[in-house]
């Protein structure tokens, strides 16, 4: 791909990837209404995976998984007129990526080379150890969503979960270490994408 294709690709997997959650908070904020925030969060998900099937011409698995389960809990939030459809569904997504994880540590596959192994290139053992660490962090970021989700304000939990876009983007920097360490050479660490699972 050239230089330019890098580029394109690389801005249209930001709109994919943190469009709607900047989106419905912004929205959230400027309406104080949840439920005219959730119709934004469709929109916005619908849109996102239409701009990146526009521009490369095919819908990836991750983005296409997030962005579909964006549209399913938004749109049951709007027909039930209740948060809780939003608000779980970062749980929910978060829980299912650590389990499909950790579960590919334990069949001693690495289902994390499948989905980065185009970017990275690294032995079996660190691609493991990589594994249980995105694995860890996705459990830990469901966890903390149900403390939060559960205990909080609705105004605290979307202030929250705007929070885990910049979080994201400490835990990849946190890993770069390791990941340059492990790498092959030739390869550019940066092509590993931050691991917010969307909304």
């Amino acid at each position: 791909m050239s230089e330019t294709g890098k580029k394109t690709s690389g801005w249209v997997r930001t709109i994919v990837d943190y469009g709607a959650t900047i989106a419905f908070g912004a929205a959230y904020f400027i309406t104080r209404d949840f439920q005219k925030a959730t119709w934004v969060l469709v929109a916005a998900s619908a849109a996102a995976l239409a701009i990146g099937y526009a521009v490369e011409r095919r819908l990836a698995l991750m983005p296409l998984f997030f962005g579909g389960m964006a549209l399913v809990f938004g749109v049951l939030g709007i027909v039930f007129h209740s948060d809780a459809f939003v608000k779980v569904k970062v749980t929910v997504i978060n829980l299912s990526l650590a389990a499909f994880l950790f579960g590919g540590v334990l069949t001693r596959r690495e289902p994390l080379k499948l989905l980065m192994g185009e970017a990275l290139h690294m032995a079996d053992a660190a691609w493991r150890t990589l594994t249980i660490r995105y694995a860890v962090y996705f459990s830990l970021i469901a966890a903390a969503n149900e403390a939060v989700r559960l205990t909080q304000t609705t105004d605290t939990w979307v202030k929250f979960r705007l929070g885990l876009l910049p979080l994201a983007v400490v835990f990849i920097l946190s890993q770069l270490p390791f990941i340059m360490k492990h790498m092959a050479k030739g390869d550019e660490p940066a092509a590993a994408e931050p691991p917010d699972a969307g909304f």
